[in-house]
């Protein structure tokens, strides 16, 4: 199963239009209960509305990276490339063979037969202008995209949240005492966007749509701390909404 909420939407066919644009594709990651989730990706690739054609966005920056470690702010910059303007239908992230999970300190393969063969594809409904830069954030949520099989292995199916920089805003904030892990989670509606603390124990929740948003933090449960809630957070477009600093007691 496969989702993705792009942002901003249009239904615009604007198949005509001339000239270039500029895209970049980053990849961040919601959080998952395991050790560690490597992934192979090769390709960052693009489909345009009413052509049958794809586009590679430029050189990509190949490699084999943990999802866990993009958490805290830190993003992969896949991609950032000319391409031409016009109106796009989907994103696929083209993934290699090098897949694998760690599990209480084990190491799995992880079975990813489809995004091997095709990629995995994020549907958009988006027009690109001549002229304008547009910056992709590709949220793996690994929590929901790993399943466990009966014969002790693990499978991939992919459950990624797509989002328009220009078109959405971000929440940081920082939480103390260091070396608490802290689930962050922002909820509004459907709406849920959730990340963890890094090491310094500051966090940043990219690619939120504009609106009003609940933020709930969670230390870890062995420390058997309450979760803190904050209220009526304002998200704006294109804005970074700074919090004040959280302690746990």
């Amino acid at each position: 199963m496969l989702f993705a909420a792009f942002v901003s939407c249009k239904d615009d066919d604007d198949s005509n239009i001339q000239g270039n644009a500029t895209m970049s594709v980053k990849l961040v990651d919601a959080p998952g209960d395991y050790d560690a989730v490597y992934v192979d990706v090769q390709d960052v690739v693009i489909k345009y509305n009413g052509n049958n054609d794809e586009v590679s966005i430029g050189e990509i920056n190949a490699g084999v990276y943990n999802l866990l470690e993009l958490t805290g702010g830190v993003s992969v910059l896949l991609v950032n490339d000319e391409i031409p303007a016009g109106s796009i239908s989907q994103i696929r992230l083209v993934l290699g063979t090098e897949n694998s999970i760690v599990v209480d300190g084990e190491s799995y393969p992880l079975d990813t037969p489809s995004s091997q063969q095709s990629g995995l594809k994020v549907q958009v409904n988006e027009t690109l202008e001549d002229g304008g830069h547009y910056d992709v954030i590709l949220d793996f949520n690994v929590e929901e995209s790993i399943v466990a099989q009966g014969n002790g292995g693990y499978s991939l199916h992919p459950v990624i949240r797509a989002s328009l920089a220009v078109d959405s805003g971000s929440i940081t904030g920082l939480v103390l005492p260091l070396g608490v892990q802290t689930l962050v989670t922002a909820s509004s509606g459907n709406s849920i966007i959730s990340t963890y603390t890094n090491a310094q124990g500051n966090y940043v929740l990219q690619g939120v749509p504009e609106g009003t948003y609940t933020l709930t933090l969670e230390a870890d449960a062995n420390l058997g701390l309450p979760p803190i809630t904050i209220p009526d957070v304002e998200v704006i477009a294109g804005v970074a909404t700074e919090l004040e600093v959280v302690t746990f007691q």
